[in-house]
């Protein structure tokens, strides 16, 4: 049921006239349901500012919570959820946080003394369901950025850019490589061409399981983008396996330079900035 003005200016009331009351039974509430992953003195100020900003929303902000009247609980809403989507607190735990205050407002109404009638529960259950509401699409939307935040974080690990030689990095992929992925290790790759100013990258794939078309028009796109760059981009790990399929699927890496190791990639650019290079043999035995 929605909450009217009128009932809403009663909650104020109820709240402001037993706000110790409510304060320390709420906290209890959220306390039992998080077993200990937070202080008491942090919960306690926690409902403090949930209390306070319900008495400041006052009757009109509590019966529409969209309303600039309710913009501070709001606001306090919205960083409760946020603290607890950092802290790892499941959506049910933030969410109880909430819900607790209905457990509270019956305890209240079964006390002496203490006039609310049925309608104003059903009315102020409805005020809680909606501030849950609220709360919950605050942590999914903290809960999907940090999941986002990670997954570029990964992204980025797992595309690391290496100097190797003078004026020769490399890019060692593992792993499959999607558009996502292709566009980490072009973007990785350009900037550490323009800071090293090196001429030549090795981009191996000797930890990639399988290369189809999309992943060579990745890989392709890559080895043009440094060319425009100023730097010639040798292709490092091809295996039997992966050679037969690009074959089968009639790619086509032009003229550009492919080796079946990262060493022969590597040799491969020495001679070609004039350094020698020699194959070492162990000595045999007499």
């Amino acid at each position: 049921m929605a909450l009217t003005a009128d009932g809403g200016d009663r909650l104020v009331g109820l709240l402001s006239e037993h706000g110790e009351r409510v304060v320390q039974r709420w906290t209890e509430l959220v306390a039992a349901s998080l077993r200990g992953r937070l202080s008491q003195a942090e919960l306690r100020l926690q409902v403090q500012e949930l209390h306070a900003s319900m008495i400041n929303a006052g009757g009109a902000g509590l019966a529409d919570l969209q309303k600039p009247e309710a913009g501070e609980l709001r606001a306090v809403l919205a960083d409760l959820s946020r603290s607890r989507a950092r802290q790892s607190f499941t959506a049910t735990e933030t969410a109880i946080s909430i819900y607790a205050l209905k457990d509270v407002l019956v305890d209240l109404a079964e006390t002496d003394g203490v006039e609310l009638s049925l309608r104003d529960i059903l009315d102020a259950t409805g005020l809680v369901d909606r501030m849950g509401l609220l709360t919950f699409e605050t942590y999914v939307q903290t809960r999907e950025g940090l999941i986002a935040d990670q997954a570029e974080q990964l992204l980025e690990l797992s595309t690391p850019v290496v100097k190797i030689w003078d004026g020769v990095v490399a890019v060692p992929l593992v792993g499959t490589l999607d558009s996502a992925r292709a566009q980490v290790v072009m973007e990785r790759l350009l900037q550490t061409l323009v800071d090293t100013g090196s001429p030549y990258a090795i981009i191996d794939i000797t930890g990639v399981p399988a290369v189809d078309t999309q992943v060579a028009q990745h890989i392709l796109k890559t080895v043009v983008a440094a060319r425009l760059m100023g730097a010639d981009c040798i292709i490092s790990g091809i295996r039997p396996q992966i050679a037969q399929t690009i074959v089968a699927l009639g790619i086509e890496f032009g003229d550009i330079a492919t080796k079946a190791s990262l060493a022969d990639a590597l040799r491969h650019v020495l001679r070609l900035t004039g350094v020698e290079t020699s194959r070492r043999h162990p000595r045999r035995e007499a």
